[in-house]
């Protein structure tokens, strides 16, 4: 049976209603070298973060997808206690960002450590967090794949291949996109179980079209945000991606929250605008209500079950 793994243990699709696929409940942008980097009382995160997940909560969100790897201040420890506080299943992520956030462990690791690591973290838990992954994440640099994100990204395609866990990356640029799946598909992995995190960013939307053909899913993750593209620039993409056949690959949500462990003062986003502005506007677009429960409920279980 295809299941979720998250903070709350295994959830089937009958478990679940609306997921969001693309959030953060911690992170530091900071590089591994700042001081203080990725450090917080969980206490601190728990006083913050809890009453965002329960605003969420309320207006029928059942789970969320943390997207901080390695690199970004990963805290699996964080997730869970905010999870535990509020009954609410969060999927954790094994991976590792992009340059320069990558650590120096990294770059040294041989690929086939990096994915015994990954694996250890599917398989078993997080830094003995008590924490299974749920799945891998990834980045790759607007100008295109270094050699240590390469070698990261083809030991992320054996992890995925043996967990038929989900791989996402960070990648701004749809012709990067481009070279990730040509890297992913040399080792065996497939387009299907790869998603194109911040589709919305690539003006281009032949390339949204040519990543969907090519069998990935797009994911439209900053509804509502400062600097995002509009809401009906994305219905208008929803529209053109659904028409062409691949309402099955599409992802939404904010990439919103979180506890900012380099700026603590940070006022979180709430995880809210899906559901209470975006998910109307579809209905006044036309969108029935069939498929809005396919975009929202439906994709993101069958992208990050295992």
């Amino acid at each position: 049976m295809a299941q979720l793994i998250t903070t709350q243990g295994k959830k089937s699709k009958d478990d679940l209603g609306l997921i969001l696929p693309h959030e953060h409940l911690f992170v530091d942008l900071r590089t591994y070298e700042a001081e203080g980097f990725g450090e917080a009382r969980v206490e601190d995160v728990v006083a913050k973060m809890a009453p965002e997940v329960e605003k969420a909560k309320a207006v029928g969100v059942t789970a969320l997808v943390e997207c901080s790897p390695v690199g970004v201040a990963r805290r699996a420890e964080m997730d869970k206690a905010v999870s535990d506080v509020t009954d609410f299943p969060v999927l954790v992520p094994t991976g590792i960002y992009r340059e320069p956030w990558i650590p120096p462990w990294a770059h040294e690791a041989s690929q086939q450590e990096l994915t015994d690591w990954m694996l250890n973290e599917l398989n078993d838990e997080i830094e003995d967090t008590g924490v299974q992954a749920a799945w891998i994440k990834l980045s790759a640099g607007d100008d295109g794949l270094t050699e240590t994100e390469t070698k990261i990204l083809r030991a992320a395609a054996h992890a995925g291949k043996a967990t038929n866990a989900i791989i996402g990356s960070h990648t701004i640029k749809g012709r990067v996109v481009r070279d990730q799946l040509d890297v992913l598909e040399e080792e065996g992995y497939t387009a299907s179980r790869f998603i194109w995190i911040h589709t919305q960013a690539e003006p281009d939307f032949d390339l949204h079209l040519e990543m969907a053909e090519w069998g990935c899913w797009v994911e439209y993750d900053a509804l509502g945000n400062p600097n995002a593209p509009d809401d009906d620039t994305i219905i208008g993409y929803l529209k053109k991606l659904i028409d062409a056949g691949y309402s099955e690959q599409i992802l939404l949500s904010h990439d919103r929250g979180w506890y900012d462990a380099g700026n603590p003062d940070f006022v979180p986003m709430p995880f809210t605008y899906l559901s209470e502005t975006f998910i109307p506007k579809l209905r006044e677009a036309g969108f029935e209500e069939t498929m809005i429960t396919r975009l929202t409920h439906d994709n993101p279980f069958n992208a990050y079950a295992r």
